[in-house]
Parts: structure tokens; C-alpha cells; sequence
């Protein structure tokens, strides 16, 4: 299978059910997923967000969490001094850059559903 790096945006919309959901699955299919730590970090962030906002479905927000977390992503730590020159060469954020950075790292592509995460990928090759 292709080895593909997932952002929060698309893990989190397939795993929350958002509008996207299916257009997510279908970007996460028949690939080898790749993420930066930092991914479960932000699942477990919008988890808590949307739990506030609806605090009647803390247990399916929970569940959501944890079936995305059970995935067989393969995490990556980065090289944080390394993304911080990658951020300021392509003017992302440094949580945005982590994506990028395993990205370039693996030679993967990238799943996302950022646009200024998705430009920065085409304009660096990525």
C-alpha cells in the first residue's frame, strides 16, 4: 500500500462524522498511514470541543476518539528545529509543518483537507 500522511482535518472529519466524512475515507483507503504524535493531540483536542459544545455525547465523542486512535497509524516524531526552518520557509504554522515535514520525510503523500497545509505541499513537491 502507498504510504500516506493524515492530518486532523481528514482523520478528524472521517472519525467524527463531519460533512467530509465520506470524502475522508476515502483519501485514508488502501493506504499506509503516516502522522506526526502531534495527531492525537489534535483527535483528542476536537474531542474535547465538540464534548463541551455537547456535553450529552461525551461518550460518542470518546468512542470516536478511540476508534481513530486504534488505526494503525504509524507514528512519527519530528525533528522540531527542522520544522521550525520548514514553517518559516513555507509560512505554516509549526503544527502544520510536523505534517509536512513526515510528508517529506517519508516520501508520502498528503491527506488534508487544509488549503494552505495542501498548497504548501504541491509548491514543495510534496
Amino acid at each position: 500500500m502507498p504510504a500516506k500522511v493524515v492530518d486532523a482535518s481528514v482523520l478528524g472529519a472521517w472519525c467524527f462524522r463531519e460533512p467530509r466524512s465520506s470524502e475522508a475515507l476515502g483519501m485514508l483507503l488502501g493506504s499506509d498511514l503516516y502522522a506526526p504524535t502531534l495527531l492525537a493531540y489534535e483527535l483528542t483536542n476536537i474531542a474535547r470541543k465538540k464534548a463541551a459544545a455537547y456535553p450529552h455525547d461525551l461518550h460518542v465523542f470518546s468512542q470516536a476518539l478511540a476508534t481513530a486512535l486504534a488505526l494503525p497509524i504509524h507514528w512519527m516524531e519530528v525533528d522540531h528545529v527542522t520544522v521550525l526552518h520548514l514553517a518559516l520557509d513555507v509560512g505554516l504554522t509549526t503544527y502544520d509543518a510536523s505534517y509536512l515535514y513526515v510528508a517529506q520525510t517519508m516520501g508520502a503523500s498528503l491527506a488534508t483537507f487544509d488549503q494552505q497545509l495542501g498548497r504548501a505541499a504541491r509548491n514543495t513537491g510534496t
